[in-house]
């Protein structure tokens, strides 16, 4: 218990120091009240519900079920006090997400620009129900979202401007302080645009006004709906550059931006429209009212049809008085509108025929620049003839910048190779370059932009942290090391040693690596495509050796017995063989002093077990090997015949040794004849073989690879 006690007197004491203008406990918790008690619970369930962690909460409530009631009450005092990064992910993704339900926020808010619509048969004013409806359902739940949004305000933390200067800043964690920088800056707007006015006009204010209601009706939403527009869309225009700030971009990709600048334009047409469609009306209301002043014997209550007296019976005045499809200017000028009135939408209750009709008004004429509008000289509609022209000149040139600016990313890599290829096509021209070398340059940089599309993957990956740095290259070279055999028994350190010094290779067709007596500065690992080893000896003639090498092989071998060799010198070993790629190669290389630095760092490598390994999947050992089994191959042969020709040689001896007579015998006559058979064969082969191969070269093996000595280490 007193664990408890002094657990919430510290909490108390925390609140009360870091409340900027109250200094007692008291005061701070009557501050904070049952409202801001609720709007925690409510923004940590949501929170909750968005970051998917529902397995962990409940494991949370199941252990808190077993504790008493004073501590889980201090337990959500404590979980109530949680302040979000305002540049953490989660606010991040939120804000991305509420910048778009802004933007469908304030594409609903038109809707009820069409609620109402004209009764052509009675010529009266006429509300659309079930549009009223689904206009007022649909802007509730946009009102949600920005509902949410006030919540998280309270409860996202703002970096201290006087910590700047320390880095990062430092995040201020303070509740009260945060509630007061909210209210002193965007907390009004947000009140103003999540305000459910339209909501409460049509169902409380609009019902005990007195007169009609579909005027009413008209009237209200017309100025509530424009007014609480400019709030609604204010709001987006910081909450975008925020977005913009700590994430860098709002969509991931160019398409999308493009689309994203595209759908603003669609969003302007459609509002035009919308107010087109709403203006339409109230300049024909207009023209019924000016008609019914100047006759003595009109109702003005007889225009909308919520007056059941008396309805339709000026029906034929007003058409005579406002003619739509053959049109009196001296009558009235209906101006721009006399489009939506003798088209019939304001007319029509099918909402996607009159919406699209609207939207495609707003499209032709925001990209026009209005310049096919021939207004009347009504002042209101000259004004929004005007803004038309303005707002389409500006949308215009915002879609086609943005557009060009995200089009342009995709294309800069493609700019640069173009360039690059440019100046190399004019440096061969003016170094007179042989057509053989300048193919070869060509396919080098194709290659080269086909595998890496223009990006520099050493200069992304150096300047990235090192344990970044070192994950990526395990997931780039780790798998292609362990497929070389000789390092499938090499530890995690070692091998993260080896991958942080791997450095991308690419060759193309027909490409020399590497000669045979050039010094050795690299050893590669094939990830992808073919070559050829070929050996001659030094260039002895009548020696050839060749051997193809794939993926998961390496060549290069001599400098690591070179990195090994703890008593080697500072040349670089000769290369005992020509390197030649067969197809498109991609590799990784390790340099020389990257392969000695890795050496003497870790004497591991000189364990029995690893060279025995590296001997058996070696090139140089295994073609050293096959020319010792050869040459072995050829001594057991020469033996052989040696021991057959003595025995046959034997054989005469003692057959002619029993014949012991003058005349000879048939066997031995026989044995002579084999014999003298056998030895002009052989005489005839070892005539030709001197006459290919001169007397003065010996047969001779391959030279047997160098092997480190590591005696004196072991000792």
């Amino acid at each position: 218990m007193n664990f408890q006690q002094d657990k919430f007197v510290r909490f108390r004491d925390w609140n009360s120091d870091k409340g900027s203008e109250s200094n007692s406990p008291a005061i701070h918790v009557a501050r904070s009240g049952r409202i801001r008690n609720t709007l925690w619970s409510v923004s940590e369930k949501f929170q909750r519900g968005l970051e998917s962690s529902s397995e962990g909460i409940k494991r949370f409530r199941k252990s808190f079920k077993s504790l008493p009631y004073n501590r889980v009450l201090s337990g959500s005092f404590s979980s109530r006090k949680k302040i979000l990064d305002p540049q953490g992910p989660f606010l991040q993704k939120w804000n991305k997400i509420f910048v778009l339900s802004c933007l469908i926020a304030v594409s609903l808010d038109p809707l009820f620009f069409y609620v109402p619509v004209i009764d052509d048969n009675k010529k009266c004013l006429s509300l659309d129900r079930k549009m009223e409806i689904t206009a007022t359902v649909l802007r509730s739940f946009s009102d949600i979202f920005y509902i949410i949004h006030i919540i998280f305000q309270f409860r996202t933390g703002f970096i201290a401007p006087s910590s700047r200067v320390f880095g990062r800043g430092v995040l201020v964690e303070d509740a009260w302080a945060i509630a007061m920088r909210y209210l002193s800056s965007y907390f009004l707007i947000d009140i103003l645009a999540v305000l459910p006015l339209p909501q409460v006009a049509i169902l409380i204010i609009i019902p005990k006004l007195r007169g009609s209601e579909s005027l009413n009706t008209k009237t209200l939403l017309k100025f509530i709906v424009f007014f609480q527009y400019i709030p609604r869309f204010l709001r987006i225009i910081p909450l975008y550059k925020e977005v913009t700030r700590t994430s860098g971009i709002l969509t991931e990709t160019a398409w999308a931006g493009a689309a994203f600048n595209l759908f603003l334009y669609m969003l302007a047409s459609h509002v035009i429209g919308a107010f087109w469609y709403l203006f339409s009306i109230e300049r024909e209301t207009t023209c019924w009212q000016h008609a019914c002043r100047r006759n003595s014997t009109c109702n003005t209550a007889e225009m909308y049809c919520d007056n059941h007296r008396g309805v339709g019976t000026i029906s034929g005045f007003l058409n005579a008085s406002c003619p739509i499809q053959d049109q009196n200017t001296t009558l009235f000028n209906f101006g721009i509108f006399l489009d939506a009135l003798q088209s019939g939408v304001v007319e029509s209750r099918d909402f996607p025929q009159k919406f699209f009709y609207c939207f495609w008004w707003g499209l032709r004429n925001l990209s026009s620049l209005g310049q096919n509008l021939a207004t009347s000289t009504y002042v209101w509609e000259i004004c929004f003839a005007i803004f038309i022209s303005i707002a389409g000149l500006v949308l215009f040139a915002f879609l086609i910048g943005n557009m060009q600016t995200y089009l342009q990313s995709t294309t800069t890599r493609l700019e640069e190779m173009r360039v690059k290829r440019r100046d190399a096509e004019q440096w061969m021209s003016h170094r007179l370059l042989p057509d053989s070398l300048r193919e070869r340059i060509r396919r080098h940089e194709q290659y080269k932009w086909q595998e890496t599309r223009g990006v520099d993957e050493d200069n992304l990956i150096r300047d990235l942290p090192k344990d970044l740095r070192r994950d990526i290259k395990r997931h780039l070279c780790l798998a292609l090391l362990m497929r070389v055999p000789m390092f499938e028994k090499m530890d995690e350190q070692l091998l993260d040693a080896m991958c942080d010094r791997l450095q991308p290779v690419l060759y193309t067709e027909e490409s020399c690596i590497v000669r045979e007596g050039d010094p050795v500065d690299e050893m590669l690992f094939i990830m992808r495509g073919k070559l050829l080893t070929v050996t001659t000896n030094g260039g002895r003639t009548g020696f050839f050796n060749s051997e193809y090498l794939k993926a998961g092989d390496f060549c290069g071998e001599e400098l690591l017995t070179w990195a090994l060799d703890p008593h080697s010198t500072s040349n670089l070993p000769i290369s005992t063989r020509t390197v030649q790629t067969l197809s498109e190669v991609e590799a990784f290389a390790l340099k020389a002093d990257d392969l000695k630095f890795v050496a003497s760092q870790f004497r591991r490598l000189h364990s029995k077990q690893l060279r025995h390994t590296f001997r058996f999947y070696s090139q140089q050992w295994r073609t050293w090997a096959a020319c010792f089994i050869q040459a072995a191959w050829r001594r057991y042969s020469k033996k052989k015949l040696e021991e057959s020709l003595r025995e046959e040689e034997n054989r005469l001896q003692d057959a002619l040794a029993k014949a012991g007579g003058s005349s000879p015998s048939l066997g031995a006559t026989i044995y002579a004849s084999r014999f003298a058979a056998n030895a002009l064969r052989l005489l005839r082969r070892n005539s030709t073989r001197k006459s290919r191969v001169p007397e003065r070269i010996s047969p001779m093996l391959l030279q047997k690879p160098a092997e480190p000595d590591f005696t004196s280490e072991e000792q």
